[in-house]
């Protein structure tokens, strides 16, 4: 009898076969050359490609980057530049065609279509126009104008999610804006941008950029200035955004006066020291004599250390200041519509400060007896002054005190 070997077995045991992780190959060549066919078997019809972009099964998540470089420059591109890599190419990309607004903005809607379809591809999109503004030198001046005015037209049209930051910070790079490129980049997106929207829309893109604060760094560092900037864009024709920097540049110079102000104030300097301050900067910003007695009232006063709830020590506090600083105020106080204008500012401020309110005619009365105020200008805000914010109760609070002049002036 003949015995056969049966296989043992382990009864009511689960044999564990231990998993392997096998990563697909990285091939963003094929991927390229699929979608590259997309756009040769459309002949470039964007509509068309959108459709077959949609319905096609190809590892978007994975190659979101090579995605973008074909439709930017027809075909991808060697790892971390801008130089077209092998394989197959297309003639309907961005920078193939015209550099017309009406000739790009297919483009973006384009974008826009699959980003709806495929909304994680935005950071992929952020990736590739970085790396490119972080490369405007290795584009032809023509392609760089066509960039410009498709960044101009992704955000007139709110391209989904793509932040400021992506497209300024990247062109903030020292030997871009040495070279121009920057200048040119920025007066050809600001003209474009502007077609379709406010310069208001423009500056809150500029903002979420973080480089509203100063635009004067676009411009190499040779020609940046003031001057330069007005002359450039008034010739662009871009005036509006000339006076918009012209009232950034007048408010920055105002703060930087306001902050050495408060520096001399607050350490008590000598008077002398701190009107040459004021002089050289009113000369060095040429600030409106208007302004620095506005900036002068505001600093002497929020140096003062107000009382909650003390009315007599806010009086005496505030009295004190005006006596200490009244040389300070008389300098630049120089004729009178500049006093009527400190009378104006001391009325607004009582007004607007609960605990300055009852002030207002002890505050006049001192700015007089220093000679800050002449009796004529004070005679004149009483009559005919023509800022009406609490305007009624502060004329009746100072009517003994006019009195009192209009009689001195009577026995002289």
């Amino acid at each position: 009898m003949s015995s056969s070997k049966e296989k043992p077995t382990l009864g009511g045991t689960r044999i564990k076969t231990r998993k392997r992780n096998i990563a697909a190959p990285l091939d963003p060549a094929s991927f390229s050359d699929a979608v590259v066919q997309i756009y040769l078997d459309n002949d470039g019809d964007l509509e068309l490609v959108a459709k077959s972009v949609e319905s096609i099964d190809l590892d978007f998540s994975r190659y979101g980057d090579t995605f973008f470089e074909v439709v930017f420059i027809g075909g991808r591109t060697q790892p971390g530049t801008t130089k077209p890599d092998e394989g197959e190419r297309h003639p309907y990309s961005v920078l193939e065609c015209e550099p017309k607004r009406e000739i790009i903005l297919p483009y973006v809607i384009y974008i826009q279509k699959v980003l709806r379809r495929r909304p994680f591809l935005i950071k992929s999109l952020e990736n590739v126009m970085r790396r490119f503004l972080q490369s405007l030198e290795l584009f032809e001046e023509d392609e760089r104008k066509k960039l410009a005015i498709f960044t101009a037209l992704a955000f007139s049209q709110k391209l989904s999610g793509l932040p400021p930051e992506t497209v300024f910070q990247p062109l903030l790079k020292d030997n871009l804006v040495t070279k121009g490129l920057v200048l040119s980049f920025v007066t050809e997106f600001f003209k474009e941008y502007l077609i379709d929207n406010s310069l208001d829309d423009l500056i809150s893109i500029l903002k979420r950029g973080k480089v509203e604060d100063n635009l004067l760094n676009f411009l190499p560092p040779a020609k940046r200035s003031n001057e330069f900037f007005t002359e450039h864009f008034n010739n662009e024709g871009l005036s509006a955004l000339v006076e918009y920097n012209e009232k950034k540049m007048f408010e920055v110079k105002l703060k930087e006066m306001k902050s050495a102000l408060t520096t001399q104030i607050t350490e008590e300097a000598d008077i002398a020291d701190v009107i040459e301050t004021v002089k050289q900067q009113v000369k060095d910003a040429k600030l409106p004599d208007i302004e620095v007695v506005r900036v002068l009232w505001d600093v002497l006063m929020d140096a003062v250390q107000w009382s909650g709830k003390n009315q007599q020590q806010n009086a005496n506090s505030a009295l004190r200041q005006v006596k200490t600083w009244a040389e300070l105020l008389s300098t630049f106080c120089s004729n009178g519509n500049l006093e009527l204008e400190l009378i104006y500012k001391v009325q607004m401020q009582c007004y607007e400060d609960a605990k300055l309110m009852k002030l207002f005619p002890e505050i006049i009365r001192s700015l007089y007896d220093q000679d800050v105020l002449a009796e004529d200008t004070i005679l004149h805000w009483f009559q005919k002054g023509s800022v009406t914010k609490g305007r009624q109760n502060f004329v009746k609070a100072l009517e003994p005190f006019v009195k009192w002049l209009e009689e001195a002036e009577e026995e002289e």
